[in-house]
């Protein structure tokens, strides 16, 4: 029965993950429609980038195929939401968290470091770096909703949370914490997505507890 449910986790989890990253066409689409990005946080789409760019390399020194395609359709469709989400925000915002230009600097820094260490560390040494880093910012992506909870709970309302990329995002984690831990054995694939569930849960119980009501005076 767990090995049934390992095997079939391992071939969902792939096209599970490529779900998740579609989950915020909704969203993005929203955003163009209104021309407004409000209060929502443009972190979930900078570190799409950066851990889509991170695990395709991971997955490419460890030529793991269930790694690399989804991650592909991740950073590109990553960079598409960080453009929309570009055109429409403040030039001036700086709660995002921090600036754009914040955002810009950080995903250059990190493929840079990555190819640098892609380049010229040995296949081991390399493959280990850059799963770490790919555990750090996975992590990041997956609270990155949660960096909206002051103005939910200020406001009393959880409209800056996406529902559908929390929910994409809880069944993404559970299949791949599932066959990171059972069939790979591998800590980077496992543990982040183990962290990811949790945050999910967090944002779902807000979603809950305040729901998209009026924004209430503080």
């Amino acid at each position: 029965m767990i090995a049934a449910l390992v095997s079939l986790s391992g071939k969902i989890a792939p096209i599970a993950a490529i779900a998740v990253f579609m989950a915020p066409i909704p969203t993005i689409r929203q955003i163009s429609a209104t021309r407004s990005v409000g209060s929502m946080p443009l972190l979930p789409y900078s570190s799409m980038i950066a851990n889509g760019f991170l695990w395709f390399v991971y997955g490419a020194l460890l030529e793991e195929q269930a790694v690399i395609i989804p991650n592909t359709f991740g950073m590109l469709l990553g960079a598409i939401y960080f453009a929309v989400f570009r055109q429409h925000c403040p030039k001036l915002a700086s709660n995002l968290p921090g600036s754009l230009h914040n955002h810009l600097q950080a995903i250059a820094m990190i493929i840079g470091t990555t190819m640098l260490i892609y380049f010229f560390l040995p296949t081991k040494s390399a493959a280990d770096l850059i799963g770490k880093a790919g555990v750090t910012i996975c992590m990041i992506m997956f609270a990155s909703p949660l960096v909206a909870l002051k103005a939910v709970l200020d406001t009393k309302s959880a409209k800056s949370i996406p529902l559908p990329f929390t929910f994409a995002c809880l069944f993404n984690c559970a299949l791949w914490s599932i066959f990171g831990l059972f069939q790979m054995k591998d800590f980077n694939i496992y543990f982040p997505n183990l962290v990811g569930f949790a945050c999910g849960l967090a944002q779902l119980a807000l979603k809950l507890i305040y729901g998209d009501g009026p924004v209430l005076p503080k």
